[in-house]
């Protein structure tokens, strides 16, 4: 009788085991925790932890579905050919509303000083040991662009795709934490509260223009960087045409978010105990801090120039928008500068720079994947 209770036991997943796996689990809780009680980047964060919990159980229950044929094998092939990211920045461009951009051209310099961080984190990858290709996958967190960042990673280090994804959308969901004190740490009281001139109205031939004419400039400049900034901008084109409503109502929707499901289980899908739980994994973690908060700083500091340079009417706050978390980065600016002063509107204004900074991360991506691919 205790041969065959023994003999049960060791069928059932508690007996397969391992502290390895029972501390991912417990990771994968906590950003469930961060996820549902904390509404940190909750659409993609909570599949992520769910795909880890899920992957980091038992053989024969979790890690058979990566093998090759099972459920989770099929969906990852999906990142592997490079398939998600784009069809996600094919939503975001339904999404995104690049008027403030196109009324003040001036932000989109600062929405490239804000990738300063993710050149900063690639030579410090390559300081800490780690290779070209691996250097820029860590790199690319800086840019605060989670598709962006998954895409990168799956061409260039498919091995590091876990703890990159959960550093990636963990540091994008703190941003509200992570960049106040560097923004008040680089800017006086007196830049704080400068007010901006009310944006001009951009009219809809000019909208319709825009995506047209980024889409043949920014491909002549860096072929690489075809995927994403096409379908960015045929996402935005679908949008501003007025003529396809029922392609923007569904893709900025019913697409969008399902391709974020598929994408998100399948990323933390990647992180389990073996490869998540290494000294590089802390490496990445680190770095990745690093490149954001040099990413905020890069924006705020150049934003400053451009005060002095302005005679004082550009805000340097919103230089930290230029991180491409939208719109949480644009949100934090208006945040900082009401607590100065709140009649003081920032978030049009700093919208230029957040959406500026979504084209400057999937340019910098480009660049890489040219360079090391």
């Amino acid at each position: 009788m205790q041969e065959l209770l023994l003999n049960l036991y060791q069928t059932t997943g508690i007996a397969m085991m391992s502290l390895p796996s029972l501390a991912m689990i417990a990771v994968s809780l906590i950003l469930l925790y961060l996820a549902i009680a904390k509404g940190y980047e909750p659409y993609l964060l909570l599949p992520i932890a769910f795909g880890m919990l899920w992957v980091n159980l038992p053989a024969s229950i979790g890690e058979g579905l990566m093998d090759e044929g099972g459920l989770l094998y099929l969906l990852y092939q999906g990142i592997k050919l490079g398939i998600y990211p784009p069809l996600i920045f094919l939503g975001i461009g339904m999404l995104t509303d690049f008027a403030p951009l196109i009324a003040n051209p001036k932000s989109l310099l600062l929405g490239a000083a804000a990738q300063v961080g993710i050149f900063f984190a690639f030579w410090v990858a390559i300081a800490l040991g780690m290779t070209g290709p691996e250097a820029a996958a860590i790199g690319i967190i800086g840019g605060a662009d989670g598709p962006t960042a998954i895409y990168l990673t799956s061409k260039l280090a498919p091995h590091l795709l876990g703890p990159i994804a959960v550093a990636a959308y963990s540091y994008m969901a703190l941003v509200p934490i992570i960049q106040p004190p560097i923004m008040k740490l680089l800017t006086t009281k007196e830049e704080r509260l400068i007010k901006m001139e009310q944006l001009r109205k951009v009219s809809q031939r000019e909208k319709i223009l825009f995506p047209i004419i980024v889409t043949i400039i920014v491909i002549l400049i860096v072929p690489s960087s075809t995927p994403l900034i096409g379908m960015l901008m045929l996402g935005n084109l679908f949008k501003e045409s007025g003529v396809v409503p029922n392609l923007v109502e569904n893709g900025k929707n019913a697409l969008l978010y399902v391709v974020t499901i598929f994408l998100g289980i399948t990323v933390g899908a990647t992180a389990k105990a073996g490869t998540f739980l290494t000294v590089d994994t802390l490496k990445i973690l680190g770095i990745g801090l690093c490149a954001f908060a040099a990413g905020t700083a890069g924006g705020v500091l150049l934003g400053k120039l451009m005060c002095v340079l302005s005679g004082k009417k550009i805000n340097p706050l919103i230089g930290a928008a230029g991180v491409s978390a939208v719109p949480m980065s644009a949100r934090v600016v208006q945040k900082v500068g009401s607590e100065e002063d709140p009649t003081n509107f920032l978030l049009m204004h700093a919208m230029g720079p957040n959406v500026a900074g979504v084209i400057g991360s999937a340019v910098a991506a480009g660049t890489l994947l040219s360079l090391f691919k």
